[in-house]
């Protein structure tokens, strides 16, 4: 018990400073995010007072008031926190790949399958709708990349369905920020089982970037595929 409780005395402090960087690189971002979250938590708190006295118990509601004040501000905060961090992450190369690394279970997603020396890349992720490509760069240059995965999905999975999503913010692109609830909406047509076959089919195939590290999240902007690198 005392080694669990030494644990977490040792966890909070971590915590803490988490939510501390997170708060401002949110506010770098947006400014009112202070004012936004006291106001939530001033109105929740308000309302639930007003209920209490109207009813004859304003303790009773302040105390229920403050919880559900807490988990309000929680809540705005979380969003605008990810909101904040999707606006840095934008335009960035392998920006994606850092969105689908947090899709949720059921996916298996795979960065950077295909890329060409313009760092225009697709990444792929395999879940009970099938398999996606999720590409980044230039739509023009992304097309050949695009064509090439699909040709090779309808040959080793005839009867799998692939789709395909272009991340970005013109015409028929979706925004870096929409392709996780964009990749949820695809209908669900495969089974766990066949999930699971889908994905040794694809890692027995071997992937452009099977032999190379990757960083995790957005490349550098620098960054160029070596010489003897195979491109695809």
């Amino acid at each position: 018990m005392a080694r669990k409780s030494n644990a977490e005395t040792a966890a909070n402090p971590g915590r803490l400073k988490q939510i501390a960087l997170t708060y401002k690189m949110t506010r770098k971002a947006d400014s009112k995010i202070g004012l936004i979250l006291a106001g939530v938590g001033i109105v929740t708190i308000g309302v639930f007072l007003a209920i209490g006295f109207l009813i004859g118990h304003p303790v009773y509601l302040g105390i229920l008031g403050f919880l559900v004040a807490f988990l309000a501000m929680a809540i705005v905060f979380g969003r605008r926190a990810e909101r904040a961090a999707f606006g840095q992450m934008e335009g960035q190369p392998g920006a994606a790949a850092a969105v689908l690394d947090n899709v949720g279970r059921g996916w298996t997603t795979t960065p950077a399958v295909a890329m060409n020396r313009s760092q225009d890349i697709v990444h792929r992720a395999v879940g009970k709708a099938g398999v996606v490509l999720v590409a980044e760069g230039n739509p023009n240059r992304l097309k050949p990349l695009l064509a090439a995965e699909k040709k090779k999905m309808a040959r080793i999975m005839p009867d799998i369905p692939v789709h395909d999503i272009i991340v970005g913010t013109g015409e028929g692109q979706v925004p870096l920020k929409k392709v996780r609830t964009t990749l949820l909406k695809f209908p669900r047509v495969l089974a766990g089982p066949q999930v699971t076959q889908v994905n040794d089919k694809l890692r027995a195939m071997g992937d452009l970037m099977s032999n190379m590290p990757l960083p995790k999240g957005p490349m550098p902007k620098g960054m160029r595929m070596p010489r003897g690198g195979k491109m695809r």
